[in-house]
């Protein structure tokens, strides 16, 4: 039996990170060392820093990434993709020109008899007034037409300049720590959904940049993937068990 992946929280060509070629070519060198070994990939959002579609122009960049990410659909693993609050505005080229399989919302899914609740996590129990009216415009239909009606030079430009400024705001460019069970919104949202849904064996956001692996209840389990900017962590699933991995250069994970 293959395994099935889940990563997030790369932010590709943020203009924050200054090893972000490095960074890519460690993301690429990664996917490369599991094309065998996995029946699926599920990349839970923000693995671009921004990432806009117009009708015939795509993004400068990325294509070390976008071409594994075609080699591995090509061989037959499922890849699959979650918009995040970065990168949410995809109208094709990803599902037509790489094969991938585009989600803008969360997913209940049972994977090798097991029930995961799988969301990049922005949005989901997030008080944030702010970030709300921001989540909202940038999912409303005609504020996306006037985007892109931008010119790609300035529409581009808009869009990583954002990410960049929003990124510089916190310490180090990093997320402040793990907060404890009662101030985590993930946290708080999933023990709220579990009231309704108790049969999900495992809830795995991205968004939070931390790395977290928590028990809820008698048989769930909850984990935030940390990122694939300073921690290049994953988690891995084998048909029995999850597990939350860290990928080191050299060494062959499971």
């Amino acid at each position: 039996m293959k395994n099935v992946y889940f990563l997030s929280d790369a932010h590709l060509g943020s203009w924050a990170i200054e090893h972000g070629r490095t960074q890519e070519r460690r993301l690429v060198r990664f996917l490369d060392s599991i094309k065998h070994k996995a029946a699926a990939i599920y990349l839970l959002g923000d693995m671009f820093d921004f990432w806009d579609e117009y009708r015939y122009v795509v993004p400068k960049g990325y294509t070390r990434f976008l071409g594994k990410l075609s080699e591995l659909t090509d061989m037959g693993v499922e890849v699959h993709f979650f918009t995040g609050n970065h990168d949410l505005w995809t109208y094709g080229y990803l599902r037509d020109e790489c094969g991938l399989i585009v989600h803008t919302r969360p997913v209940t899914t049972e994977i090798f008899g097991k029930v995961f609740f799988l969301a990049h996590g922005d949005g989901l129990g997030d008080p944030d007034g702010k970030f709300k009216l921001l989540r909202r415009l940038f999912h409303n239909r005609t504020c996306q037409v006037m985007l892109n009606a931008l010119h790609p030079r300035w529409g581009l430009w808009l869009g990583l300049t954002w990410a960049k400024h929003s990124r510089l705001k916190r310490a180090d460019g990093k997320e402040a720590p793990y907060m404890g069970e009662d101030r985590e919104y993930l946290v708080r949202f999933t023990k709220h959904y579990m009231e309704s849904h108790s049969n999900i064996d495992y809830f795995i956001y991205g968004h939070r940049h931390i790395e977290l692996d928590l028990t809820l209840g008698h048989r769930s389990r909850m984990i935030i993937l940390g990122d694939w900017i300073w921690q290049f962590t994953y988690a891995v699933f084998d048909g029995e068990h999850l597990f939350l991995e860290q990928y080191v250069e050299g060494e062959s994970k499971p």
